[in-house]
């Protein structure tokens, strides 16, 4: 016997609702899995409008608690359906339906440790109640357990070979892990079992876009947009994909195709004057940017839009104009004013620059920059003391951010006053112990005033911190292959650094150098060959490569190597004075 609920259509529209809302503007994989995993175990479901419940809730107390519960569901108590499903457990205890739908409650209450643990008791006895693995999975999702997850859809797939919904979560799931090849698999099952599925082939195109199989993807957007022609976060994704092939004419294509549906959504004719900038049309972004402020003049972030795209073509009257425009409607718009400061700046009006910099609120993100900035043109201007001025005062005001006590302490080793660009450096590492920078920074001032023992000491104080941080792995190594010491663990270093930044030119010389300190010349030859590739105006580079040459005794190769060095650097004494005894030997 089936009872079936006279509420299923009532019920029906709670769904739909709750699957617009889950897939209002939210285009990810995991705003995908949450969403669903929301509707699964709230009791959801794609391919039935009506809820059944089969002949084990037989008794007439049962029956009465458990559409008392459904009632009280649909109208938001759920804490009241809660009590009355409980009720009809209680008259019949024996019914895994019932508790099946106690889980979905507790679920939906937000009680998710309850839920889990009385699914899992249930799982034991009944691997094979398919809509218990599927709200499972929604539970397991919920609670971020993808590896049981996919396990409870599995299970779902393998009772029901046709369940859409378990097909979809199993290859967003997959998606997610960026197992690429087990989504697209799953997604061609689903579209083989619905060939028309929009929501699996919507999941299905952004796994080919992840694979970069861009056409492909593409054709399925396409095919959506067919079916759905006003399915935004597809014809988004479309347009996305075209971006990413540099198929900028296509992707505005696809935004104007909407415009026409929705001419509401200016941020789209904003987009299209963005790609056009991108694609420099600068004048036909001009006309876009021109004719949304036609229809909506008080839009300030198209007129900054505009302001910036008159700032790239350098006409900086303009661009100044727009952005003070902006400002005469709101002035706290602290965006508008640095852009207006920095107008100033580029078009040598270092004066109103400062000003505008100085207006900078001390709470906006911009504050850091723009004093900076002004600590830049003032120095600029040969009034380093000011300068300095600036950023003290900045410091206190601001003690977190790093990138003040970096500036300050350049500004001082500029001046040559050594101890003071130390020093500030470690005012910031007593405030901020933890930052790589202001570490790395003070061990280069070590070096650079010849306390090899503190840089090392300072660069291994980075690597603590952070482990894979290339630059300090490179110091450490170049510092001790130069001086010929702990070579094999200079090495070991390098070439931990080279694999997180394979085609940095610096640690590719590094590694060539320690070679050559090895005496291991072929691969130093090798090595610096790549790394002067990499940076072909590089002395040092150039240098070392002219002294692989010299030790090999390929005498006319290290000559053209170190007068190539000279041209660039001629006053390079070390060059000057290797190439002066290789004349000699001539």
């Amino acid at each position: 016997m089936v009872l079936r609920n006279h509420f299923s259509g009532r019920k029906a529209f709670y769904c739909s609702k709750r699957i617009f809302f889950s897939m209002q503007n939210k285009h990810e994989y995991r705003s995908l899995l949450l969403g669903l995993a929301i509707l699964t175990i709230s009791g959801c479901c794609f391919s039935s409008s009506t809820i059944t419940m089969k002949a084990d809730t037989s008794s007439a107390s049962s029956t009465y608690h458990y559409s008392q519960s459904v009632l009280l569901r649909l109208d938001g108590q759920i804490n009241e359906a809660i009590a009355e499903l409980e009720k009809a457990i209680a008259a019949d205890p024996g019914s895994p339906y019932l508790k099946t739908e106690l889980i979905s409650l507790y679920a939906e209450k937000g009680d998710l440790s309850k839920a889990v643990n009385m699914g899992e008791g249930m799982l034991a006895g009944n691997q094979d109640n398919s809509r218990l693995q599927l709200i499972m999975g929604g539970l397991y999702l919920k609670t971020r357990e993808y590896p049981k997850a996919i396990k409870a859809y599995q299970k779902v797939i393998e009772l029901e070979p046709k369940s859409l919904i378990a097909h979809l979560y199993l290859g967003t799931l997959y998606a997610e892990e960026k197992k690429y090849d087990q989504a697209e698999d799953i997604f061609a099952k689903l579209l083989k079992i619905d060939p028309d599925n929009v929501m699996g082939m919507y999941y299905y195109a952004k796994v080919l876009s992840a694979m970069e199989r861009f056409d492909d993807a593409a054709a399925m957007y396409q095919k959506i947009i067919s079916l759905r022609p006003h399915f935004e976060a597809a014809l988004f994704d479309l347009a996305s994909v075209y971006e990413k092939q540099k198929k900028i004419d296509k992707a505005i294509e696809v935004y104007r195709s909407y415009i026409e549906i929705n001419p509401a959504r200016i941020n789209l004719r904003v987009k299209i004057g963005d790609l056009l900038i991108k694609d420099k049309k600068y004048e036909e972004a001009q006309k876009e940017f021109q004719a949304v402020l036609k229809v909506t003049p008080d839009n300030n972030e198209v007129r900054i839009a505009l302001g910036l795209l008159y700032y790239e073509m350098r006409r900086l009257e303009p661009a100044i104009e727009e952005f003070l425009k902006v400002l005469g409607k709101n002035a706290g718009d602290d965006k508008a004013r640095y852009l207006l400061a920095s107008a100033y700046e580029e078009n040598k009006n270092n004066k109103s620059a400062q000003e505008e910099y100085s207006k900078i609120s001390f709470t906006s993100e911009l504050y850091t920059n723009a004093r900076i900035r002004a600590g830049m043109i003032l120095n600029k201007e040969g009034k380093l003391p000011e300068a300095i001025a600036v950023l003290k005062e900045s410091i206190i005001k601001k003690k977190g951010q790093v990138p003040l006590y970096l500036y300050l302490s350049s500004l001082y080793e500029e001046n040559k006053d050594m101890l003071n660009a130390e020093n500030i450096l470690k005012e910031g590492i007593a405030n901020l112990p933890a930052n790589v920078d202001l570490h790395y920074s003070l061990g280069v001032i070590y070096e650079k005033t010849n306390r090899f023992p503190e840089s090392i000491k300072e660069m291994e104080a980075v690597l603590k911190i952070d482990p894979d941080h290339a630059e300090a792995l490179n110091f450490i190594g170049y510092s001790y292959a130069d001086r010929g010491l702990n070579l094999d663990e200079a090495e070991k270093k390098i070439v931990k650094a080279l694999k997180i930044k394979p085609d940095s030119g610096h640690i590719i010389d590094s590694l060539g150098w320690v070679h050559f300190k090895q005496g291991k010349f072929d691969s130093a030859l090798l090595h610096l060959k790549k790394a002067m590739e990499i940076m072909p105006a590089d002395t040092a580079i150039i240098e070392h490569l002219g002294d692989v040459y010299l030790k090999l005794e390929m005498f006319q190769e290290a000559r053209e190597t170190y007068e190539k060095a000279l041209i660039i650097d001629p006053n390079n004494k070390s060059v000057q004075n290797k190439l002066n005894d290789l004349k000699k030997k001539k």
